[in-house]
């Protein structure tokens, strides 16, 4: 179980993801709040692996992880490469909450979800994480 981060300037993805069980919780909350909210949840859920993605603004969230201690224990964070990882979020998020009414019609792939979809992201690339541990 791991916890995934999809970093960004104004917000930020959260995920807690079991190998096995899928998403354990996600959320989507302000980057100012990241170190503390990441830090809950590693407590909460008894995690020293932390997955974030290698974007440009991971440099500034990986430096503000590195300072948490859980139990005595530093927090392991193993960037993953989140190329397209939004578009596939996207895609996550039609599958989960497919259009209701006329935009049925509409193809997904037309529409852009009504709520930014950071949170999915994060699912995502605990996923990549998984899939490369195999």
């Amino acid at each position: 179980m791991v916890v995934a981060i999809d970093p960004g300037r104004e917000k930020c993805g959260l995920a807690v993801v079991h190998r096995e069980q899928g998403i354990i919780c996600k959320t989507i909350i302000a980057t100012s709040g990241l170190a503390a909210a990441a830090a809950n949840l590693a407590a909460t859920y008894k995690l020293t692996t932390v997955i974030i993605g290698s974007s440009t603004t991971s440099a500034t969230a990986r430096g503000e992880l590195d300072t948490i201690r859980i139990n005595g224990h530093t927090l392991t964070v193993i960037p993953v490469n989140e190329y397209r990882s939004t578009d596939e979020a996207r895609k996550r998020y039609w599958r989960d909450n497919p259009p209701q009414g006329l935009k049925r019609f509409i193809p997904t792939t037309l529409q852009m979800p009504p709520v930014p979809v950071d949170d999915y992201a994060a699912v995502i690339l605990a996923e990549r994480y998984f899939s490369n541990q195999l």
